[in-house]
């Protein structure tokens, strides 16, 4: 988090965006707000004890706020102890955009190039599946996130985790040529598509919560019957549609990470093997940027609660490269 210090005593302050907050009752009977607080840079929990509307105001998801307090750490994690707190103003002169972690690629270019590659399909089912569902899919594609909380939640996220899952296929491809290409890359493109189902999300591109439908089918349900429909519809290979569905249906690995069976065929297995390299090589990347050379990482809760260490042997700041 971009704050500014305040004073020598560990104060600071700064603008910030509120990704969540809650009102909760302290071991004492007291309440507090329990905030998700962000900027491009990254975010920070919050917490205000002894919170009375009447005296700090009220606050919900996406306000931006101007916040002054205390960072310190709590079981190895940076909170933010807030002393004061207010609802921006006109005369601030700050933008919620300025405060949307956003991937560095343009979401129309990430889009279009995955576009392109579908359209060049020489398989004609997988070019019309994965063609109509991308067309009748581009406004939410090109901000969604990938996640509510964990790898590329961000704006644009999404687009960014499959574009990149897609250039692994497409070099996995290269080595082993007894690979499906098209139908590799097919199921990346759709594996995570009823994510767009699976979360509220605002215009921001910020996943509020998760929808009805995705706390009680999840994406990967979601998806095969989203595949089915489509197939109906276009006349598709009933054949290709179930392989399709299996890769989506099975792309979590295992039934403990939420797969609805293990993946039963080469692509399928490899298409779960990059969805995990991806999304960890990117939880593991943010862990390590944010310590010093020669210094370990809070424990990451989702890399089985790992310390990770910076060797800083290689710039992190480098983005991927997905053109």
């Amino acid at each position: 988090m971009n704050f500014t210090p305040v004073d020598n005593t560990g104060r600071v302050e700064g603008f910030c965006l509120v990704k969540t907050v809650e009102q909760k009752t302290s071991s004492k009977g007291d309440s507090y707000l329990d905030f998700t607080l962000a900027d491009k840079d990254g975010e920070i929990n919050g917490k205000l004890w002894r919170y009375t509307a009447e005296e700090h105001g009220e606050y919900k998801n996406n306000d931006l706020v101007k916040i002054r307090g205390t960072v310190s750490q709590y079981n190895g994690v940076d909170q933010l102890r807030i002393e004061r707190i207010r609802h921006c103003i006109d005369q601030d002169n700050v933008n919620v955009e300025d405060f949307i972690p956003t991937v560095a690629f343009s979401s129309e270019d990430m889009y279009k190039e995955l576009l392109s590659i579908a359209e060049d399909f020489e398989d004609s089912d997988l070019r019309r599946i994965v063609t109509a569902i991308y067309e009748d899919n581009r406004t939410a594609l090109l901000y969604w996130p990938a996640a509510y909380k964990l790898h590329h939640a961000l704006r644009g996220g999404l687009l960014m985790h499959t574009l990149s899952i897609v250039r692994l296929a497409e070099m996995v491809s290269e080595v082993y040529p007894f690979i499906d290409r098209e139908l590799l890359i097919s199921g990346a493109m759709l594996h995570d598509i009823s994510k767009l189902e699976e979360f509220v999300v605002n215009e921001t591109g910020i996943a509020e919560s998760y929808s009805v439908e995705g706390n009680l089918l999840g994406h990967l349900a979601m998806g095969a019957s989203k595949i089915d429909k489509y197939a109906e519809k276009l006349g598709i290979n009933r054949d290709t549609a179930t392989l399709l569905k299996h890769m989506v249906l099975s792309h979590h690995g295992e039934p403990e990470f939420g797969a609805a069976v293990r993946p039963m065929f080469i692509e399928a297995e490899l298409l779960s093997q990059l969805d995990l390299m991806d999304s960890r090589i990117y939880e593991m990347k943010d862990a390590v940027t944010s310590v010093n050379k020669g210094e370990f990482s809070a424990r990451v809760w989702a890399l089985d609660n790992r310390k990770l260490y910076n060797h800083s042997r290689v710039d992190l700041d480098k983005e991927p490269k997905l053109f």
